[in-house]
């Protein structure tokens, strides 16, 4: 793990670096036509779909998403991960909008979801799953694809095993359910699991600071001139908030139980054989290529995508994994 600095904030601070993240909004444009592939449809910028954000109370909580797409359009559901939030997809829902209802949220403990403090929120994966099954029947989403992506694959999994009738295809972007998924990078994770003492605790803390933060982006980048600096000094930022680290480390802790998990959502496949996509940075610490291999196993369908990039595959590749993703769910749709 990399050390990380002390990194004192300021409202005032706090404010600034999180007005990054609409920085990273007013650049989706230009994202959009930066290296595009020849087989990709032009578009104008009166043609690119907008997107709205959006606030609804579901399970107590005051839940930030964004939406994009005709209301009757079938529906993609996104799913983040650590430390990042509905924000790491600000460039793929313009891509996909023009044909589905997109629809990316911020977990509880995540981006700009707000959890009162009066409700107590116990922040599990358990309760994560509980709260996007509220959030997907505040919005009535009878029948919906997900994305998931790092605990994302486990929350969305979740709902899945829970409600298999919902779900329609699955695209997971190093989104595991395989423990020969998991990378060395988890041992000190691993070490937590096994023996949660302070001491293990405290050694955790420093990934969650900007050195942490900012790994997790560019580790595996070919170019770390591709990823957006505001992608890792917003998640710095919003990490600042009192109780927002503690969280984070209840949920290193907790994410043992995904682990147990993993038989039942493999069965969950087996089962009932989800059209599955897997696009994967072959390049990732944490969610190594055997993962995503792992899912021919259980639906021998599946199709896997390997990209020369590291965790955040979308930052590098969001172009080819459009592209991906739009001839997947066509394929599905068309039966």
């Amino acid at each position: 793990m990399n050390k990380s600095p002390n990194l004192p904030i300021s409202r005032k601070d706090f404010l600034i670096l999180a007005g990054l993240g609409a920085l990273g909004a007013l650049t989706t444009t230009q994202s959009l036509f930066a290296q595009k592939p020849t087989h990709e449809i032009n578009m104008n910028a009166s043609n690119i779909p907008v997107t709205t954000l959006r606030t609804v109370e579901a399970d107590g909580a005051k839940i930030f998403y964004r939406e994009a797409g005709p209301a009757d359009a079938p529906v993609l559901l996104l799913l983040h991960g650590y430390p990042t939030s509905s924000h790491m997809f600000r460039n793929l829902i313009p891509r996909l909008a023009a044909q589905y209802r997109v629809i990316a949220l911020d977990l509880p403990g995540f981006g700009f979801t707000e959890v009162p403090d009066a409700r107590n929120y116990v922040y599990t994966f358990e309760n994560l799953a509980l709260t996007v099954n509220a959030f997907v029947e505040a919005l009535n989403l009878k029948r919906f694809a997900i994305y998931v992506f790092d605990y994302g694959a486990p929350t969305g999994y979740r709902l899945a095993v829970a409600h298999p009738e919902r779900v329609t295809a699955i695209i997971s972007q190093n989104g595991n359910a395989y423990e020969e998924g998991l990378g060395d990078a988890w041992d000190p994770i691993k070490k937590y699991w096994k023996d949660p003492t302070q001491a293990n605790r405290e050694a955790l803390r420093e990934f969650t600071g900007f050195e942490g933060t900012r790994f997790q982006y560019l580790h595996g980048t070919p170019d770390p001139m591709q990823v957006a600096p505001e992608t890792y000094w917003l998640d710095t930022a919003l990490m600042q908030r009192p109780g927002a680290v503690e969280r984070q480390l209840d949920l290193f802790l907790d994410y043992r139980t995904n682990v147990k998990l993993y038989p039942a959502f493999q069965a969950y496949f087996r089962k009932y054989q989800p059209p599955l996509l897997a696009v994967w940075g072959k390049n990732d610490p944490f969610f190594i290529p055997p993962g995503a291999q792992a899912y021919q196993r259980d639906i021998p369908s599946a199709k896997v995508v390997f990209y020369d990039t590291g965790h955040f595959a979308l930052e590098t590749h969001v172009a080819e994994i459009s592209v991906e993703i739009s001839n997947f769910l066509k394929k599905v749709s068309n039966g």
